[in-house]
């Protein structure tokens, strides 16, 4: 993207659109049936946050401007509870959200209470609620846990959120 802001050359302009004509449907990358560009089993949310983000930049500079920015919109959506199961990604946000992170911190009460395995394996939500954070994701089938002890849906990630939140600020000025 870079480059191809910097030099405005074709070939660079065609890498991108390849690269993200392949996240669309029909592309290659396979798709839940609600919807999630779904590249892998660990963090599928990531992978689809970070691409829509890429593809606001792309359809910023010119490059098929509907399509990748409809392509951000429906992924962004979807992780905001546009979904079969009518549930949002990101803690603290939206209907039914995450409250069960893989994450360390967030399972533990305020101190002076204990912190130890006992509240990792406990069930419920994480006592302290991580605001803007983006868990994993569903499977390949849209089907989601919402269990702290399953750190491949559940996981969240500095990774996770960078793209999304970007793409985030992207889609809002859609709506607005």
């Amino acid at each position: 993207m870079l480059l191809y802001q910097l030099t405005g050359n074709d070939k660079y302009g065609s890498d991108i659109t390849q690269f993200l004509d392949s996240w669309l449907p029909g592309g290659g990358i396979t798709y839940t049936p609600g919807g999630l560009a779904w590249r892998d089993q660990w963090g599928p949310n990531r992978y689809a946050g970070n691409t829509a983000f890429f593809a606001c930049l792309a359809a910023d500079y010119g490059l098929k401007p509907s399509t990748y920015r409809d392509f951000a919109k429906k992924q962004i959506n979807y992780m905001l509870g546009d979904n079969p199961l009518g549930r949002s990604f990101l803690i603290g946000f939206g209907k039914n959200p995450a409250n069960a992170p893989h994450h360390r911190s967030s399972s533990c009460y305020d101190q002076p209470s204990t912190c130890n395995w006992d509240n990792y394996y406990a069930t419920g939500p994480n006592p302290q609620v991580l605001n803007g954070a983006l868990v994993g994701g569903p499977d390949q089938n849209d089907n989601f846990w919402d269990d702290r002890q399953d750190y491949i849906m559940n996981e969240v990630a500095c990774d996770y959120n960078s793209g999304f939140q970007g793409a985030v600020a992207c889609v809002s000025l859609l709506y607005s």
